[in-house]
């Protein structure tokens, strides 16, 4: 059974490949919904399942906690890995291109392709050509050149397609295009006489490093979201590099499944664009300041510069606070929070001293600044990809004139996949929080450790 779910050998009949599809899927639904409702206490429907770019699973998406949202995500790595190899199996057991396992990773088209594929008879077994273990050093390099050059293409076009002319940062961008740009590579490399698997990987990873390359040189990225990308890259187009292995020695027709493998981005990109905003989360960050509410709260509206020296992936270019001025006091004030990129500009809705202040963010800067050779980098998910919608500040008072202190932030991400790009987002929106919070704290404990030294009231001194 292993066997059958996780090689890339051999060949999958209809009865074995449906049975064995709607038993996962059945297994993987019961676990995703129990998970679910016992974690987030959400019912999570066969509807939410299957179709899952519909807006009324925003709602029930922004209260599974980002934790459980990643390793959600890396659960689910071991079925697309089935679902793409059983396709592949399938389409070779049924005389087909196994480049049509590339439509596991399209929404929607995905279910009608698995369906075509269950429905058609075996075709006559084929044999594969055996690896050539001194294949000639010029002909396998030539090919790679070629598979590389091509997946380049494929690659580009596809951010082109999707980032530039749909503003989608989608799973078509992530999933699909590295899997495509891996069959390329994984295809030419190994057409005519086959290569080891090994060998198809080292140089599909050459291939996704060079893109991730010619995106630098011209501007459309930075390292640091390279940086972030590249697991999934490397992942997803390993494994199409081992399809497209499978694709040089099967011996079926590949044009027209080729073809239409190459139909994946387009129509993904157009999917995603039409499919609703992305849901809004909220992160929370707490820690104890031994100071009262009182004292707190006058540096939690304003604080001054943050001198503590900010860590490595702040300094890499994600946008960090230095400090915080407001302009008036009670609600309709208007506070400024000065970022490394910027000012986030918020004003209050809620002015309730000394236990909760509340403001909506009418403008923000850019979440990051590229590293790059160029002082500007034309990358569309700098502007408005990752959101704030409003933050909040709660004060609660603790035994012995401690205060309880919780920073909130209410934000989007419009990146997928979610649980991949939520998680790093919120990770970095809780070291955010805690520089904001860990500055409240020590301005608050020097006010209230002089107010002690010279009044015997730490409430004395805001």
């Amino acid at each position: 059974m292993l066997r059958t779910l996780f090689s890339l050998h051999g060949r999958v009949n209809r009865r074995v490949y449906l049975v064995t599809g709607i038993s996962l899927m059945l297994f993987k639904y019961v676990l995703d919904a129990s998970a679910i409702y016992l974690v987030a206490h959400v019912v999570w429907t066969p509807w939410d399942y299957l179709i899952p770019l519909f807006s009324y699973r925003a709602a029930k998406i922004a209260v599974i906690p980002a934790r459980f949202a990643l390793i959600f995500a890396l659960w689910t790595l071991p079925f697309i890995w089935i679902g793409v190899t059983m396709m592949m199996k399938r389409a070779i057991d049924a005389g087909k291109s196994p480049a049509w396992c590339a439509f596991f990773l399209v929404p929607i088209l995905n279910y009608a392709v698995m369906l075509w594929l269950g429905a058609l008879p075996s075709g006559p077994a084929a044999d594969m050509p055996a690896v050539d273990a001194h294949r000639i050093a010029g002909a396998r390099y030539r090919s790679a050149l070629l598979g590389i050059a091509g997946a380049a293409a494929v690659a580009l076009i596809a951010v082109l397609l999707s980032v530039f002319a749909f503003g989608s940062y989608g799973m078509t961008l992530f999933l699909a295009t590295p899997f495509i740009q891996g069959m390329v590579v994984g295809y030419s490399y190994n057409r005519g006489r086959a290569t080891t698997g090994g060998e198809t990987v080292s140089v599909v990873s050459l291939s996704v490093l060079l893109v991730g390359g010619v995106m630098l040189l011209f501007a459309l990225e930075g390292v640091v979201c390279l940086l972030m990308a590249l697991p999934l890259a490397l992942g997803l187009g390993a494994l199409g590099g081992l399809v497209g292995r499978v694709m040089a020695r099967a011996q079926s027709g590949s044009g027209l499944g080729f073809a239409a493998a190459m139909f994946v981005v387009p129509f993904g990109a157009t999917v995603e664009n039409i499919s609703p905003s992305p849901p809004t989360y909220e992160a929370v960050t707490t820690v104890d300041v031994a100071a009262p509410p009182q004292t707190v709260w006058t540096h939690v509206v304003q604080f001054g510069d943050i001198t503590e020296s900010p860590e490595w992936y702040f300094r890499a270019g994600i946008a960090y606070p230095l400090r915080a001025s407001i302009a008036g006091t009670g609600v309709g004030a208007v506070r400024r929070c000065e970022f490394s990129t910027g000012a986030f500009v918020e004003p209050i809705t809620a002015w309730e001293p000394p236990t909760r202040l509340a403001f909506d963010v009418v403008d923000q800067p850019p979440p990051l600044r590229e590293m790059s050779i160029y002082t500007k980098v034309y990358a569309p998910h700098l502007d408005g990809y990752f959101r704030s919608s409003r933050g909040e500040f709660r004060m609660m008072a603790l035994p012995n004139g401690q205060t309880r202190l919780e920073g909130h932030t209410w934000y989007s991400v419009a990146i997928y996949p979610q649980g991949y790009w939520r998680a790093a987002s919120e990770l970095l929106l809780h070291r955010i929080h805690r520089r904001v919070l860990d500055q409240v704290k020590r301005e608050s404990e020097v006010a209230a450790t002089t107010a002690v030294a010279l009044l015997g009231d730490p409430s004395s001194v805001r």
